[in-house]
């Protein structure tokens, strides 16, 4: 696991085409901002099953689409 710190908008690069922007820090929480391609699925941790690695279907979850 590679662990980094990073400040108040700082951003991460994953490959060419993610990046990871912390956009605030509030009482030991952080939001991160998260930019990818449409065809790059992103998963909450809690929303994959316990064993197996495999994502819950999309009907089984709600999603948001940020324009």
């Amino acid at each position: 696991m590679l662990v980094l710190s990073r400040k108040l908008g700082e951003k991460i690069y994953i490959g060419e085409n993610v990046c990871i922007t912390v956009v605030d820090i509030d009482r030991g929480k952080i939001r991160l901002g998260i930019e990818a391609p449409r065809d790059v699925p992103i998963y909450r941790q809690e929303l994959l099953p316990s064993k197996g690695g495999e994502p819950v279907s999309p009907e089984d979850t709600t999603s948001v689409v940020i324009q």
